[in-house]
């Protein structure tokens, strides 16, 4: 038996579905995370397509199968059963296009119909690449989750910008929720600058993407 077939182990399961606008690149996230992979010329996901990794948090390998849904309004009665078990949801919109934040309210309607009541939530902005274009301040975006209570954090699935960094902090904070043991709140603290583990003890695997770029922005 080769490498590839072998079954991957790991201690949890944890589902995490990406909602938003289509366009915002929730997929272009999602191949980023799980494959190292960014494609310009991404078609629209039809339905719902899915993708696993595994990473180690506190000693604990935990797989993440992350969903990726469909934006446009004629799938959404399709992929509104995939809500069902997510633990997890990343609520992207697009930086540079206006629509794609004012629609998030909609999106957020949606999980608290579908969505389990503890399921935690990141809202991403995406293509902070697109600086010059940028119609979304930063401010606005912290505003929104913090009036919502939701984790908030800006990436650049196109220059591996805080990629690593946003899945690893919903996992961490998943974890901590959903783990019997005891969890030092410091160890799910990071820094702004370079998306290091606060806590050097550790065993959380946080090699972000975000470090290799020499900055992390707009976490929190």
């Amino acid at each position: 038996m080769d490498n590839n077939s072998k079954k991957e182990e790991y201690d949890m399961l944890y589902k995490i579905v990406l909602i938003g606008d289509s366009g915002v690149g929730k997929s272009n996230l999602l191949s980023r995370f799980c494959r190292g992979e960014f494609h310009m010329e991404s078609k629209p996901t039809i339905g719902v397509e899915f993708a696993t990794k595994t990473i180690e948090i506190s000693g604990t390998q935990i797989r993440a199968q992350i969903w990726d849904t469909a934006g446009q309004d004629r799938f959404r009665s399709i992929t509104s059963v995939y809500y069902r078990g997510a633990m997890g949801a990343l609520l992207v919109y697009d930086i540079t296009k206006h629509p794609t934040f004012d629609n998030l309210d909609r999106w957020l309607k949606e999980l608290q119909k579908f969505a389990e009541s503890n399921i935690v939530v990141m809202l991403i902005g995406n293509k902070t690449d697109l600086e010059s274009l940028r119609a979304i301040t930063s401010d606005s975006g912290k505003k929104f989750a913090e009036e919502n209570h939701l984790l908030f954090i800006e990436t650049s699935a196109k220059d591996t910008i805080n990629v690593d960094l946003a899945f690893n902090i919903i996992l961490s904070e998943i974890f901590s929720l959903n783990s019997t043991k005891k969890i030092n709140t410091d160890s799910l603290k990071f820094k702004i600058n370079g998306g290091e583990n606060i806590d050097q003890n550790s065993n959380q695997s946080m090699n972000q993407n975000s470090a290799k770029n020499g900055k992390s922005n707009n976490c929190c």
